[in-house]
């Protein structure tokens, strides 16, 4: 439901900001990436998407969800959101393949 829910909300397409946000930084070197504002944007957004997918009480909106937090670093937070994106897919990816051989049966 995430891909679907994120290019409602924001017209745009998860897989392709994910991949933007994996090229834009350079394992955790804050010097060699290179996130922009749009970047950092994608992110919030991104994250956002996943947090209230997991909890519905959280706020209606980016700013409001985001003014509960204290200043943190992108460069922490951002490997192991893509980290968890990409767990998500393997699982994804998995479920459909058992789902194929079950219909082939």
């Amino acid at each position: 439901m995430i891909p679907r829910i994120y290019r409602l909300k924001f017209q745009r397409d998860i897989y392709k900001d994910i991949a933007l946000l994996e090229k834009s930084i350079d394992g955790s070197d804050p010097d060699a990436s290179t996130l922009d504002t749009f970047s950092l944007e994608m992110f919030e957004n991104i994250a956002f998407i996943m947090a209230k997918h997991a909890d519905a009480n959280i706020p209606d909106t980016v700013e409001d969800w985001l003014d509960q937090f204290n200043t943190f670093s992108i460069y922490q937070v951002l490997p192991e959101l893509i980290e968890l994106w990409g767990l998500n897919i393997k699982t994804e990816a998995e479920a459909k393949k058992n789902f194929e051989k079950l219909k082939g049966k």
